[in-house]
């Protein structure tokens, strides 16, 4: 890819800051990018429409105003979010090789990237100590998570990520950057931009790593106890058909974190330690993070959960009445 020399920069004796980084599509496969743009599309209106159907059916469904649904509402809105958040750049240089992105755009696109990356972590930590009292507390369920709870509980998710990710932008803003101007996605990502830095980033690298230990690390490990002592609880439960149902309401939550943690991770590593991983594979496990959960989420939830499968049965039933 070429550098784009119309690029202008900014000089303060020895300090250079980018007007613009360019950004990449999928090496290598650069004259297929109206092809691949399909696929694209179709995950992102899954993803708005998928989401958007959720939060509908359980707004409109008096029923599912509980705190399982109204975490889910949670995931939803989180994941609406980083789609829109890598819509416009990922098809802009899809559809009409747009490279170019603004250096103080780029850093509020990485900042509302992570920001709900690392929401959506806490939503699903979140949803499996929900699942726990449900299961291991039945009876003591309704007066641990009330309304007010869950509101609490949504507000600290959103305060954690916005106060611990507030000094990333600061902190690559002080940089100086040398010349090269090539981010390795269609999207702004922190240890991409850091890693374009001449100056010492030690600190970048050393605040990243403990703000995602901190949450992410931390919200997967209390999600894995979490699911210790729910199996410890089901395991106690005395017929087969009791197991089955307990874990049964878990299945879709499971799904959830496995498909948001597995590539988050693995991205997290190729940034960190994968120098000679070919940029192919890199590319392709940030499309995967950013795109797939959106998308498949809601697919999980409307196929797994029987309560929102006959939920949107109902409300297709009554558009179709209306109809006639």
């Amino acid at each position: 890819m070429e550098h784009d020399s119309h690029t202008p920069w900014e000089f303060n004796g020895s300090f250079y800051q980018p007007s613009a980084f360019l950004m990449m599509g999928i090496p290598g496969l650069e004259a297929l990018h109206p092809w691949l743009s399909i696929p694209f599309c179709a995950l992102y209106l899954t993803a708005l429409l998928g989401n958007c159907v959720i939060l509908f059916i359980i707004r409109r469904t008096p029923s599912l105003h509980e705190p399982m649904y109204y975490f889910l509402s949670m995931l939803a809105v989180t994941d609406l979010g980083l789609a829109l958040c890598t819509l416009p750049t990922t098809l802009g240089l899809l559809w009409f090789d747009v490279r170019r992105i603004g250096f103080d755009a780029c850093l509020a696109q990485m900042y509302f990237i992570h920001i709900l990356s690392f929401i959506e972590s806490s939503v699903l930590l979140a949803m499996a100590f929900d699942r726990f009292i449900a299961i291991s507390h039945p009876l003591r369920h309704p007066a641990i998570l009330t309304k007010s709870t869950v509101l609490k509980i949504g507000l600290a998710i959103v305060l954690r990520g916005m106060v611990s990710l507030l000094p990333i932008p600061f902190l690559l803003k002080r940089l100086s950057y040398c010349g090269r101007t090539e981010l390795s996605h269609s999207f702004c990502f922190h240890p991409d931009i850091m890693n374009l830095a001449c100056a010492d980033i030690k600190v970048n690298v050393f605040y990243g790593m403990i703000v995602l230990l901190s949450t992410v690390g931390m919200d997967f490990i209390f999600i894995v106890l979490s699911y210790i002592l729910i199996l410890r609880t089901v395991v106690s439960l005395t017929t087969r058909e009791e197991c089955l149902k307990a874990l049964n309401t878990c299945v879709s939550h499971i799904c959830a974190v496995l498909v948001f943690f597995i590539p988050m991770i693995g991205l997290s590593m190729i940034h960190r330690f994968g120098k000679g991983v070919p940029p192919l594979v890199n590319t392709l496990v940030a499309y995967t993070y950013l795109t797939i959960p959106p998308a498949l989420n809601p697919v999980i939830y409307s196929i797994k959960s029987t309560h929102i499968r006959e939920a949107l049965l109902r409300a297709l039933c009554r558009e179709r009445g209306s109809d006639w």
